[in-house]
């Protein structure tokens, strides 16, 4: 017969020596070089687990031991075996229990009376496999768990029916002021500031956007928000994850530069004009200053009017600056 020649580190606990015996013919006739770890007791088992390092495999648990049986052998086995599958060995048929058994979380029960080799390879196989998927599984959810609590920016999970909280993390609590008690006894809906004709959801260059929302924190005040999100099931729940980017601070920045440049324009257009009087005038008294036809008296008759136009120019120059500085920065040149 082909035996497994991959190395397996499997713990039997087992006091019967017999069943022991009968364990390891089995084992042995289907993989080449098993390392067998045998205990006969729960202590043994405690004490083995505690001096050692090293990876296990699976576990083979006899149900019946002499410091613990049953229920409670199974509830304190798994608290002490991390990662390892666990599969119950008995010589007692209880189809209700063993359904309870695989429901606590061992990996599998198998009568002894109708054990084989094969049964036992083909078990021990196909646990230590479905096991890895398990492990994988649960480091998966640990990662997205740690990235969902973790997170620097809000993020919580609502119920899309009832819009009810089903969880937050913590910059979402710190951030709107609620516990994670208190939201949980919240809907999305309790959070969404009022949008009025004259406080509408967003204006400005940030342009229109289903994903800026008005939401109102704890203490009443008025935040705008960007809302990314995504379905997923939750425990049973139609639910979405929603990641909140407070871009209150960003929109007020970007209404001020608006309403500057507004003023600035206006600015611009009015002096504009207005600039362009004294200016033209300059223009023309120099186009006639400069003919040479023209008497040297009459040119010096038009010096004041030259003069009197460029204070008027300097004059409109610095209203323009004086206007500007109350609208650019302190530490803006102008």
């Amino acid at each position: 017969m082909h035996r497994d020649k991959k190395k397996y580190a499997i713990v039997v606990v087992e006091d019967n020596a017999g069943d022991f015996f009968l364990l390891q013919d089995y084992l042995e006739e289907t993989i080449l070089a098993p390392e067998i770890i045998h205990l006969e007791s729960f202590k043994a088992l405690e004490e083995y687990l505690a001096d050692t390092s090293k990876a296990i495999d699976i576990v083979l648990l006899d149900l019946s031991l002499p410091d613990k049986r049953g229920e409670e052998l199974i509830k304190e086995a798994l608290n002490i075996i991390a990662t390892a599958p666990i599969v119950v060995l008995t010589g007692y048929p209880d189809f209700s229990f063993a359904v309870k058994s695989l429901g606590l979380g061992i990996s599998d029960y198998l009568l002894k009376d109708d054990l084989n080799a094969a049964t036992l390879y083909k078990s021990i196989l196909y646990n230590i496999e479905r096991n890895k998927n398990v492990v994988k599984l649960k480091e998966s959810e640990q990662r997205y768990s740690d990235l969902f609590h973790l997170s620097p920016l809000p993020m919580w999970v609502y119920d899309t029916e009832t819009l009810q909280f089903l969880d937050v993390n913590l910059a979402a609590e710190q951030h709107y002021g609620y516990t994670a008690e208190e939201f949980l006894q919240l809907t999305v809906a309790d959070i969404i500031s009022e949008v009025t004709d004259d406080n509408p959801l967003f204006t400005g260059t940030a342009g229109e956007s289903k994903n800026i929302f008005r939401h109102k924190k704890k203490n009443g005040a008025v935040i705008y928000v960007d809302i990314r999100s995504n379905r997923i099931p939750y425990n049973g729940n139609k639910a979405e994850l929603v990641l909140v980017n407070d871009i209150t601070e960003s929109l007020t920045y970007l209404k001020a530069i608006e309403q500057q440049n507004k003023q600035l324009m206006d600015i611009a257009w009015t002096q504009s004009h207005v600039v362009r009087a004294p200016l033209a005038r300059i223009m023309g008294l120099v186009y006639l200053i400069s003919d040479e036809e023209m008497p040297l008296e009459e040119k010096t008759e038009l010096l004041p009017y030259v003069t009197q136009s460029a204070h008027e120019l300097d004059a409109i120059i610095r209203k323009i600056v004086k206007q500007s500085k109350l609208i650019l920065p302190k530490d803006t040149d102008v």
